[in-house]
């Protein structure tokens, strides 16, 4: 909100000089100056700088993902450790109708993440998916794209979509690099804020009995 007042009074104005007048660097605030263009309510002019498009105040709907928190929306996630067979995993990640199935290990932090596609790699690839662990086949850490309670679901949806994978784990840092899996959030969770939005927002007919 401090963004868009700087910019509605001194537009067109340069990345650079908000973070002067909000006392920070260019680089702090660069997430933030993504998230509004990328809304649509601020415009990014080459050369020039930020302009306001519109006020949230216009449209109070076109705030809600800012205000909305991970937290508020995640799911319980789904999980299995290191030295569980490929086998057993699979059978979880579709009893659970998961798209994708995280990792801790012995001590119970997150140490990969397996998705639909690695497990039909690996049963393509004749593996023994009764003896294998799948901790074989999963991604690592610290290669595995996080989130956290207090990020706005936007963010988190920004995100799922940059690096395009279907779910991510919500997590706390409880210690250097050492993370514990709280939920996750995934695009079926997105879609379900944006249809709630969209209903509450009253356009398109969407929840109205008429």
């Amino acid at each position: 909100m401090k963004i868009i007042e700087i910019v509605q009074k001194h537009q067109p104005i340069t990345g650079n000089d908000i973070a002067d007048r909000l006392g920070c660097t260019k680089p702090t605030i660069r997430a933030d100056l993504s998230l509004l263009t990328r809304s649509g309510i601020l415009d990014a002019k080459p050369n020039v700088g930020y302009i306001l498009n519109h006020k949230p105040a216009d449209n109070p709907h076109d705030f809600s993902l800012f205000r909305a928190k991970v937290k508020d929306v995640k799911s319980p996630a789904v999980y299995v450790e290191e030295e569980c067979s490929i086998h057993d995993a699979i059978v979880k990640i579709f009893l659970k109708d998961a798209g994708t199935i995280f990792v801790v290990n012995a001590n119970g932090y997150l140490s990969g993440v397996v998705s639909r596609k690695d497990f039909l790699k690996s049963i393509m690839g004749n593996m023994n998916i009764h003896n294998v662990p799948v901790g074989v086949i999963m991604t690592r850490m610290p290669n595995i794209i996080h989130t956290h309670d207090e990020e706005t679901v936007l963010q988190a949806a920004m995100k799922i979509m940059e690096h395009k994978i279907d779910s991510m784990p919500v997590v706390e840092e409880v210690g250097n690099n050492l993370y514990k899996i709280t939920g996750r959030i995934s695009k079926t969770t997105i879609s379900k804020v944006f249809v709630e939005i969209g209903k509450n927002s009253g356009e398109w007919g969407v929840g109205s009995e008429e």
